[in-house]
């Protein structure tokens, strides 16, 4: 037998009847010899861990604009974070790890520079609307790879899609929602109190004490409470992964106090205006100056709108290309006199 061959049987012996397993996959739009090492969901999670949209997350926003730090989080640290976070879950309720990992590494691909500051400035702009899930479908699809795309599983795309706020038709799927939200609700946390914005003992007494008094402790509490609960119903369900009720009111109560103290903070959100406005001024001068943008995204322009490809083009950009670009396209240059 093949080590793939090998690998799907191997699933069928361990994983829960609930998973999905690799040799079950709904396919790929374009069909493909199947490699002879990996699983269908293996193969995927490698496609976006060597893709270029992932090495460019280390450079893109998560909370805080462009810190001044070596140990604030970014969009890259962030994803592995909840890759971690959805690989503990899936190991403990039987599911498939391939592809929890693979959706978890792809979730924000389409992410833009500055994080949801751009994010809401481009959905501001673009008459189609704007939304980093979508766009991180439409990297792996349409943008990676010169425009051939990942050619991905369906089962990792349909994940990908809806991790913000919709049910993945795969229980792995709806893990990675899950896991995006107890990632991101915590190391917030962390990096708030590094920059001095947040101490441990202002988190209300009723929410520590449900979910602990620290990042390990409350990550542990959350996770625990999933994997207690269990799979519930059919994948796809609203309620087929859940908390218990007491810590889902808690966790509910956290995530409010995030946005009261901290995600609407001035202090935090300083420069965000300055982000946005650095946004709208390069989609005003690409839509108008089309012949600008490289190759491959004036393709785009021409199956696609120019619209849609200028989102294309400063969605992928990291925080500092966007800056450098501006300050190229707006900045007048020093004169240097000889």
């Amino acid at each position: 037998m093949l080590p793939r061959e090998q690998w799907e049987q191997f699933e069928h012996s361990i994983l829960c009847e609930k998973a999905a397993f690799s040799d079950n996959s709904a396919g790929r739009e374009r069909e493909e010899e199947k490699c002879p090492l990996r699983s269908e969901y293996r193969r995927d999670r490698d496609r976006i861990l060597h893709c270029n949209s992932f090495r460019r997350l280390k450079h893109k926003t998560q909370v805080f604009l462009s810190p001044a730090g070596d140990h604030y989080r970014t969009r890259l640290t962030h994803t592995l974070e909840v890759s971690q976070i959805a690989g503990t879950i899936a190991r403990a309720l039987r599911l498939n790890e391939d592809l929890t990992e693979a959706i978890a590494l792809g979730h924000d691909l389409g992410h833009t520079p500055f994080g949801h500051a751009g994010e809401r400035m481009l959905n501001e702009l673009s008459p189609y609307g704007f939304h980093h899930y979508e766009q991180s479908l439409r990297v792996v699809d349409k943008l990676e790879k010169e425009g051939r795309g990942l050619n991905l599983t369906h089962e990792v795309r349909d994940g990908i899609l809806k991790h913000t706020n919709a049910v993945a038709k795969t229980y792995e799927g709806y893990v990675v929602r899950f896991a995006d939200v107890i990632a991101y609700i915590n190391h917030d946390i962390d990096d708030s109190i590094r920059a001095g914005i947040l101490r441990e003992d202002e988190i209300p007494s009723k929410i520590t004490s449900v979910l602990g008094h620290s990042k390990s402790s409350r990550i542990t509490t959350l996770v625990s409470s999933l994997i207690e609960c269990g799979l519930n119903g059919e994948a796809g369900d609203e309620d087929s992964l859940k908390m218990t009720s007491e810590v889902e009111t808690a966790y509910k109560a956290l995530h409010k106090f995030m946005f009261d103290s901290v995600y609407t903070n001035p202090v935090c959100k300083s420069e965000e205006r300055k982000a946005q406005d650095m946004i709208a001024y390069l989609y005003k001068y690409y839509t108008d100056h089309l012949e600008r943008l490289p190759a491959m995204y004036m393709n785009l322009a021409y199956h696609y709108g120019i619209d849609m490809a200028v989102c294309d083009y400063i969605s992928g950009m990291t925080d500092v290309f966007a800056v450098e670009t501006f300050k190229e396209l707006f900045i007048p240059a020093a004169w240097m006199i000889k």
